[in-house]
């Protein structure tokens, strides 16, 4: 076979087939459309919310950041490959293994000098892309006008500038030394670099290249350690964040030394390629990498051995100075309100009449409690649903401020069936419930100040439907021009009255409820084809025996087009979307609505609370978001993960990954309107310097505080997420003094969470903080607060659960149209005396469970098939002293269940009460007079003594202590709590309500008997 044979057969053979060339092709083409679906879905949610902007700055910032990352990689490399091979020797002596390797690399060499650049500059444009929050804040950053402790710098310096520079100085570091490596190959390939025994021989142009290159190295190596230096003051190397003794006196002058070393010896490789000597760079290289192991390791460890260790405390002590004074400003906790706190122990008569409007306020109704009752009562059928932790919210109701457990009832698709029904029928949820927080009814249940369907109540007229909320459906295709409406806006048959739904609490069986919207649309409604029109679809839907509704605002996208229907229906993998005649002209499609996921795509900056919560404003339902600004680059600010620090209780579940943070700012409140999804941003901190450059990278998107309305700041709270932050670093940082901070000698922690149970694996969670109307300190206005205790941070036996300190903020924002009231925010930190033990919450807890007669009567309302419910411990300063209560709920555990409060325990010193209301139990634990009212005065009870003996029965009828005469008073009680329970299981609530006031009366004779 000729030669031209064999070049033909190969070329065949390396033809691509028409069906192969077809096939890749269509792959191509789906690929590019998916992407371009993708795109424009992004395109249309920015735009429908107003904040398209954001995208498009997001992107042209990526995108750039992407060519520079490429081409600064690609195009340095690809020359240094080039250069290499053009520069080679004519006439190179090869070797016959290099000889090979040439003849095996020659084929794929035009391949290897495009294709090696460009794809190691497709991951270099990739890794710079996502630094386009770095160059945006460096190239819009301003000065703060606040300086470090140690260069005299402004602190924008290390926020912005920094980090910025280091990461340019990394990137083209790397791209010199890949290059350096990638010339340096090829010349040895190509004979620019031949062995021969012990001799090397380079040549002239492999030499200057490769002298050229080390010289950029080193050079950029010189201003890598000089930067390194600064960055020593966000360091956490030492004893604390920032620069310690050593690295002042030893790491900072090292760097600098290093630095000056790293510059002589790259003129020195400069020299070499004019000259050819290599001696000198070589040398020159050794002695900078052992001068880099003895004034980068060697010389910090000797100064930290013999001068820093043997007297730490005191040349330590200046620069632990510097990290409380900067660690203070950055977590905001510099302006704390320390005041001494003389805590009395002695429950005397009339102690509360001060306390009157605490008192009045305080919250007997656990939101992580109640979520079931709210369910029970509430709930009505079984598409809403409701949070497993509630809200604490306050409203102004007949001109007086009430702390209200509020929760919003969201839709619940997780049983219908059927496309139909889960995008176009079951698409929102309605109403708000809200109960008084310190106010119980005589059955134990939370007493509603807003509630039923349609919803009534206290809080005016508003808009009930929540199509945007923390549990919506992943997509809902909404409104458009109907003949009829088909959105089941709520039952007919609901009542608008809390004693309504009380008749029948239990949500219904889904395969018991009659003629529901479910049974009415059927799974073919669900597969309509193209031809289906809007006249059929709506007789799918017997809306005689619902309420239905169409959505009349502005939430999303507009289904105008085919196209824009075929994007919808790839993104969410529905073909329904596109086929379904039931999406007429004018359907919106409705998709990310929890109100987090909102807020954080129109401003990807920010940290968001994971504590959003709902208010009726100015007839609006809205979200209210807290949104923070964070850095880790705070100059001696004590680094600390803020994805462990916000883990508590009512927060189990910790983020994997840490959130490295030393610089914090609650700086946007941010809301979301439950209807129309609507969001609105506030610069809460318009002093905040992140935001302020946040605010010129997106302008227009951040509206004033002067635009908040009077009812919108009048649910602004102070965030649970800033308030555990600066509360575990206060534990710590309320000493001020370098020598006591360095011994350690008052250090606080959050005790544990007494009510909470342990995991599997035995660990124990801090107490959430308590939102409660208080007045924190001597001679303290009450108002809307956030709080949290502490106790000695101690371990062992020598764990001891005494108060030391209570940490208050005040979380009334005003109700003044754009006008933050002076007062909010401020941290109040109450220090309690060391010489007088006051028992924490775990030695409360204790106190409760062993106490005789509380123990007791738990026993009793542990009989029959009933659990006892602890709820949450609350700590207040008032008396003088610092008075506990916890409300107690009882839950069947079978049938119907859900919690009840039946009764509240209180304490004040070492005394305990444990009373049916709130207000005799404080009367009760005051001598019988408290001085003052709680919330619960006016709840009805069964009269009569409530104080059981010492010897009192634990009420099972058979304990060794029991006397004939009660027998029958605890037969009746046995017989009661079965009645009770049968009751509940069965919802009959009128002889609920029977049985259990024969309990209760049949209690109080066992305890007047015995």
């Amino acid at each position: 076979m000729t030669d031209q044979n064999v070049d033909a057969q190969a070329a065949r053979q390396r033809r691509i087939s028409p069906l192969a060339a077809t096939i890749i092709l269509v792959v191509i083409l789906i690929i590019g459309f998916l992407a371009v679906a993708a795109v424009t879905a992004e395109v249309l949610w920015y735009r429908q919310t107003g904040y398209l902007p954001v995208l498009t700055t997001q992107w042209i910032a990526a995108a750039v950041m992407f060519v520079i990352g490429f081409l600064g990689m690609a195009v340095p490399l690809f020359f240094a490959i080039d250069v290499a091979y053009r520069k080679r020797p004519v006439y190179a002596r090869l070797t016959a293994q290099l000889d090979r390797y040439q003849e095996l690399f020659e084929p794929l060499r035009r391949l290897v000098k495009w294709g090696l650049p460009a794809v190691i500059g497709l991951f270099a444009g990739v890794s710079t892309a996502a630094q386009w929050q770095s160059a945006l804040l460096w190239l819009n950053s301003s000065p703060t006008g606040e300086t470090d402790a140690q260069f005299g710098f402004d602190i924008s310096f290390f926020l912005f500038d920094l980090p910025m520079l280091q990461g340019i100085v990394g990137f083209a570091s790397a791209v010199t030394l890949i290059s350096l490596i990638a010339g340096v190959a090829t010349s040895y390939l190509y004979g620019g670099i031949a062995f021969a025994g012990r001799d090397v021989r380079v040549s002239k142009s492999t030499r200057i290249q490769a002298a050229v290159l080390a010289t950029l190295y080193l050079l950029l190596q010189a201003v890598s350690l000089w930067l390194d230096q600064y960055s020593s003051l966000t360091g956490s190397s030492g004893l604390r964040t920032g620069a310690m003794f050593q690295d002042v006196h030893a790491v900072i002058p090292g760097k600098q030394i290093l630095a000056g070393i790293a510059i002589i010896v790259a003129i020195l490789f400069l020299v070499t390629a004019f000259t050819g000597k290599w001696r000198l760079p070589v040398v020159g290289t050794a002695l900078f990498l052992v001068s880099s192991i003895v004034l980068g390791i060697g010389y910090p460890w000797a100064v930290q051995q013999f001068q820093v260790r043997p007297d730490e405390k005191s040349l330590e002590s200046e620069y632990i100075q510097r990290n409380i004074d900067a660690t203070r400003v950055a977590y905001g906790i510099d302006d704390v309100d320390v005041e001494r706190y003389d805590a009395v122990t002695d429950a005397e008569p009339g102690a509360l009449r001060d306390d009157a409007a605490a008192t009045a306020n305080i919250r007997i109704i656990d939101p992580e409690v109640v979520s079931p009752t709210f369910s029970q009562l509430e709930q009505i059928r079984q598409y809403y649903q409701f949070p497993k932790s509630l809200s604490v919210d306050r409203y102004e109701i007949d001109g007086q401020v009430e702390d209200a457990v509020t929760a919003v009832r969201d839709i619940n698709i997780t049983d219908q069936t059927g496309w139909f029904n889960r995008t176009l029928v079951y698409t929102h949820g309605y109403g708000m419930v809200a109960a008084y927080g310190n106010q119980r009814s005589p059955g134990g249940e939370p007493v509603f100040l807003e509630n039923g369907i349609p919803t009534s109540g206290k809080l005016g007229e508003f808009e009930p439907r929540v199509y945007f909320g923390m549990s919506s459906p992943e997509y809902s295709i909404v409104g458009g021009e109907r003949s009829k409406p088909i959105e089941l806006d709520f039952p007919a048959d609901a009542e608008s009255t809390a004693e309504a739904t009380a008749d029948d609490p239990a949500p219904a069986d889904p395969s018991a409820e009659e003629a529901t919207t479910e049974e009415a649309t059927t799974d073919e409604a669900a597969t309509d084809e193209a031809a289906t029109d809007d006249a059929a679809a709506d007789e799918e839907v017997e809306s005689g025996r619902q309420n239905m509704t169409t959505f009349t605002g502005d939430g999303g996208p507009v289904l105008s087009n085919i196209f824009t229907k075929l994007i919808y229906a790839l993104k969410f993998q529905d073909m329904e979307v596109l086929l379904s005649g039931a999406v007429v002209d004018g359907s919106q499609i409705l998709y990310d609505r929890n109100p987090v996921q909102r807020v954080q795509k129109v401003a990807p900056y920010l940290t968001i609370d994971a504590s959003p919560y709902a208010s009726v404003v100015d007839g609006r339902l809205v979200w209210i978001v807290d949104g923070y600004t964070t850095s880790a680059n705070y100059p001696y600010s004590e680094v600390t993960d803020m994805n462990a620090l916000t883990v508590d209780s009512s927060n189990k579940t910790r983020d994997p990954l840490p959130k490295n943070v030393n610089y914090i700012r609650n700086s946007v409140k941010a809301t979301v309107d439950a209807y129309d999804g609507s969001i609105s941003l506030y610069a809460w901190d318009s002093e905040d310097p992140l935001l302020k450059s946040w605010g010129k990278i997106f302008p227009g998107t951040l509206k004033d505080v002067s635009e908040m309305s009077g009812g919108l700041l009048s649910h602004v709270r102070y965030p649970s997420d800033l308030f555990k932050v600066q509360r575990a670093v206060l534990g710590e940082y309320h000493v001020t003094d370098p020598d006591a901070f360095y011994s350690a000698e008052d250090r606080w922690r959050t005790p544990n969470d007494p009510v909470s149970s342990a995991t599997a694996d035995a660990v124990k969670f801090a107490q959430p903080p308590y939102y409660l109307t208080l007045a924190a300190g001597a001679n303290a206005d009450p108002n809307y607060s956030i709080y949290s205790t502490y106790i000695p941070d101690a371990s062992g036996e020598g764990q001891r659960d005494i108060l030391t300190g209570y940490l208050a903020a005040n979380s009334n924002a005003g109700s003044k149209d754009g006008t933050i009231s002076e007062d909010y925010g401020t941290l109040k930190l109450l220090t309690l005396p060391k010489g007088n033990s006051i028992p924490g919450p775990g030695q409360v807890q204790n106190s409760f469970t062993t106490d005789s007669k509380v123990s007791n009567l738990l026993n009793i309302l542990r009989q029959g098939e009933s659990k006892v419910i602890s709820g949450n411990l609350l700590t207040l300063p008032v008396g003088g002293g610092l008075l506990y209560v916890q409300p107690v709920y009882v839950q069947a555990t079978s049938g119907t269940s859900f919690p009840i409060l039946q009764k509240v325990l209180v304490s004040f010193g070492d005394d305990i009460a444990f009373e049916d209301t709130l207000d005799a139990a404080l009367d009760e634990l005051f001598g019988g007079n408290s001085g003052a009212n709680a919330g619960d005065g006016a709840t009805p009870v069964v009269p009569g003594d409530d104080t059981p003996a010492d010897d009192a029965e634990t009420g099972n009828g058979s304990s060794s202590g029991s006397s004939d005469p009660l027998d029958p008073v605890l037969k009746e009680m046995q017989q009661a709590i079965q009645d009770r329970d049968k009751a509940m299981k069965d919802g009959d609530w009128t002889a609920y309500g029977e049985a259990d006031e024969r309990l209760r009366q049949a209690l109080e004779n066992a305890l007047q008997g015995s």
